[in-house]
């Protein structure tokens, strides 16, 4: 067994998820990947069956009933991948928008003293493609939102691409984690920083997904706007304690 797991969450990606299990597995690293499944109605889970066939014990899948949200997905890959032991737990997006190979570097950083690896767009500069003006202007003032509300450093603070160290999130309490949507990338991020964890950003390309459809919507960009403003204020009234050894 490898010490990386590879979690990615799907709804309808029929047209993606084969190529990039494909350019994942064909990676020097000795990934794993665990696809959270949403009952895609396009049917993604059989093509990913069958992938299983080919990357025997390599790739594995979470049915779920339905579209539950990206944060329920990925805490139920968390949950997952560290009952089994991963020591470095990644997300990624199926679309090719996260660049694979920066898996590699995402994964060092960890190995070399980072308790989270973000893939960053904002890190030097803007570093983002095929996206309108109006989209990369609304991200970028986002992450300045989010860096003014919550005092973190941090340039892409909405990014979905992150590399965690296990312990990192043995001690966060996943099932308090309030945001569902987009604002749950930032909720994890907010909580890695307040427990004092090491964070580093890695620059990367974003590009822009090329098949499949966004699920980029006004209602979870709102519930990310406000949603900061309620973390924050929860803040102050929480403890961040890390177990000591």
């Amino acid at each position: 067994m490898t010490d990386s797991i590879v979690i990615i969450p799907t709804y309808n990606e029929k047209e993606n998820i084969e190529a990039i299990v494909d350019v994942v597995f064909s990676l020097p690293n000795d990934f794993e990947i665990l696809i959270i499944e949403d009952n895609s109605p396009d049917g993604t889970a059989d093509i990913v069956r069958d992938l299983q066939n080919k990357y025997e014990n390599r790739l594995h899948m979470i049915e779920r009933k339905g579209k539950l949200g990206l944060g329920t997905a990925y805490i139920t890959g968390f949950k997952w991948a560290i009952e089994k032991g991963y020591n470095y737990i990644f997300e990624m997006d199926a679309d090719f928008s996260h660049p694979p190979e920066k898996l590699i570097e995402l994964y060092n950083t960890c190995k070399n003293g980072a308790d989270l690896a973000i893939g960053s767009r904002y890190k030097s500069g803007v570093n983002v493609v095929n996206w309108p003006m109006g989209r990369v202007l609304m991200s970028y003032f986002a992450s300045v939102y989010v860096r003014l509300i919550t005092g973190m450093k941090i340039m892409d603070t909405t990014a979905g691409f992150k590399c965690y160290k296990r312990q990192t999130l043995e001690t966060i309490p996943l099932d308090k984690i309030k945001l569902k949507g987009y604002g749950f990338q930032i909720e994890m991020k907010f909580t890695t920083w307040k427990y004092g964890f090491n964070i580093i950003e890695v620059p990367i390309v974003f590009t822009d997904r090329q098949k499949g459809t966004s699920k980029m919507s006004g209602g979870i960009f709102n519930e990310a706007v406000w949603g900061v403003i309620k973390m924050k204020i929860a803040s102050w009234f929480k403890k961040y304690e890390r177990e000591t050894m």
